[in-house]
C-alpha cells in the first residue's frame, strides 16, 4: 500500500498505525501523531486501519529551546 507519511511517499504493507510505526521504528515516547488531520492517542494506533494514499504527519518533541 501507498501512503504519505510527513508528506514523502512510503510503501508499506502494515494494515495498521501500530504497525506502520513499527516498521518506521518510530519511539512510543515523544513523538505526536495524526492521521489525515487528525491526532491520534498512542493507546489508539493499533485501532487506526490505514487505507491508499492517506496522509499521516509524525512530529517528534525535542528537549531545549
Amino acid at each position: 500500500m501507498r501512503i504519505f507519511v510527513n508528506n514523502k511517499e512510503v510503501e508499506t504493507a502494515a494494515i495498521n498505525l501500530f504497525q506502520l510505526m513499527c516498521e518506521l521504528a518510530i519511539p512510543e515516547k515523544g513523538v505526536a501523531v495524526a492521521v489525515a488531520g487528525q491526532v491520534i492517542p498512542r493507546s489508539q494506533w493499533e485501532f487506526i486501519i490505514l487505507s491508499e494514499g492517506v496522509s499521516i504527519v509524525v512530529v517528534k518533541g525535542v528537549c531545549g529551546g
